[in-house]
């Protein structure tokens, strides 16, 4: 088991289940940036204001797909995917409050 340190890694990679119509769910795994208490609580006051595209470049930085990972190909993905965006905040939110503890 890997012991824990006061200073958290800076990216953590997670499956994403990308909803796709008519069909199974696919899982795409994404590279998500870590962020302190602070900077976690600041992004979410601000994601309103945001297009989701933009507030998925601010919390990833990759992704296992064989398009290249930048704004236009995850505004595509959204824009393809109507339940992507929300299935990748849900997955980074609950990444990274440790909504998954104990499993």
């Amino acid at each position: 088991m890997a012991k824990l340190t006061l200073t958290a890694s800076p990216t953590f990679k997670s499956m994403v289940k990308i909803p796709v119509p008519g069909a199974k769910a696919a899982p795409v795994e994404f590279k998500f940036n870590g962020m302190t208490k602070d900077k976690f609580k600041a992004w979410l006051e601000t994601l309103s204001d945001k297009e989701d595209a933009d507030a998925i470049m601010e919390i990833a930085s990759g992704w296992d797909l064989d398009d290249p990972f930048n704004a236009d190909n995850v505004g595509r993905l959204i824009d393809q995917y109507i339940g992507a965006a929300k299935v990748i905040f849900e997955t980074y939110i609950n990444e990274l409050s440790a909504a998954k503890l104990g499993n």
